[in-house]
């Protein structure tokens, strides 16, 4: 009996924690399928192209700007010659 009193609080642990566990894996997989259900397929395509033309903006900057700065040299990729 004294055996059983030791085992308790492991097994009273451990089944909260299995069931949070379990409720953790649950949500993200409900939280996708309500997302996905109210985006409109044509809105994340336009999406992707803004964010990927603003990254092409940000990289021609921070090309500028290293290119303007003195005693800054890069080393310049080279091509067939």
């Amino acid at each position: 009996m004294d055996k059983l009193l030791y085992l308790l609080p492991a097994l009273g642990c451990m089944i909260p924690c299995a069931a949070l566990m379990w409720f953790m894996m649950r949500k993200p997989a409900q939280a996708g399928q309500q997302q996905s259900a109210t985006a409109q397929p044509g809105t994340q395509d336009q999406e992707i192209a803004a964010l990927r033309a603003e990254v092409d903006q940000l990289r021609a900057a921070q090309r500028d700007a290293a290119d303007t700065q003195p005693g800054t040299a890069r080393a310049r990729p080279s091509g067939p010659q």
